[in-house]
């Protein structure tokens, strides 16, 4: 009897994202509501404490603060995830199915990260509102998720599946969070030069950057897009790193 052909790349890669967002459908209510309401209250904090003539510092919030749903699911719950697989042995399933790694990385991530969609938009939209921003280029929002998601569901992935313990995992997309919270909401040139350098090291900041310069009133294309190119090439590295971790950790 002839062997089953394997299934191609997209096949493979639809199969598994299907699979594991109707795993984490019941979970879907919760995280949507804790992700959103994270960023909402951030929101409303910091609206008593940014001048309302400090339109830059306005934007960067908003646009950090709507980042930060994304890097919550996707970095944070991401590198759980994996860090479980991984501890309890169940990566193996995976690799005994006839998908190649990077499906199974790739498919898993754009799971989880489609949850943060509706929050990310809500609080943009409720961000602009609330900071007088206007409404006009939030299209960029359409760009700027899937890729902060996919460059954040790869780091989260690659931590853990580099992680040699569970906890390990959950300690390090947290911090990894965190980062994407302080360094995203807080423009660059209001940083001393050492967190400066550091913040261009978070793939996070430069989608949070594109989408701060889109709610000004004439924002520089040019930039946008520079921004938006780095956040990509950050994603198709940590992916594709990530992939190379899941191969090393079902070897063992």
């Amino acid at each position: 009897m002839p062997l089953a052909a394997r299934p191609g790349p997209l096949a493979a890669l639809s199969a598994v994202y299907a699979g594991q967002l109707s795993r984490a459908k019941a979970a879907r209510g919760p995280l949507l509501f804790v992700a959103t309401l994270q960023s909402v209250g951030i929101l409303l904090l910091l609206r008593g404490v940014v001048d309302e003539r400090s339109s830059l510092t306005a934007q960067q919030v908003v646009a950090g603060s709507s980042v930060l749903v994304v890097a919550f699911v996707a970095l944070n719950l991401l590198a759980q995830r994996f860090g479980m697989l991984r501890g309890s042995g169940a990566l193996d399933h995976y690799a005994a199915l006839p998908v190649p790694p990077a499906a199974v990385v790739l498919g898993t991530a754009a799971s989880y990260a489609t949850f943060t969609l509706p929050g990310a938009v809500a609080t943009a939209v409720f961000g602009c509102l609330l900071y007088g921003l206007p409404l006009t280029h939030l299209w960029v929002l359409v760009l700027v998720l899937p890729l902060a998601g996919a460059s954040l569901a790869g780091l989260g992935a690659l931590l853990g599946l580099l992680a040699p313990r569970p906890e390990l995992a959950t300690v390090a997309g947290q911090l990894g969070m965190s980062a994407v919270l302080f360094l995203g909401i807080i423009p660059a040139h209001r940083m001393p030069e050492a967190l400066q350098i550091l913040r261009a090291l978070v793939p996070s900041t430069y989608a949070a950057d594109a989408l701060a310069r889109s709610l000004g009133p004439h924002p520089d294309g040019g930039l946008l897009v520079r921004d938006l190119l780095i956040c990509a090439a950050v994603a198709v590295v940590a992916l594709t790193a990530a992939s190379a971790a899941f191969r090393k950790a079902v070897r063992r």
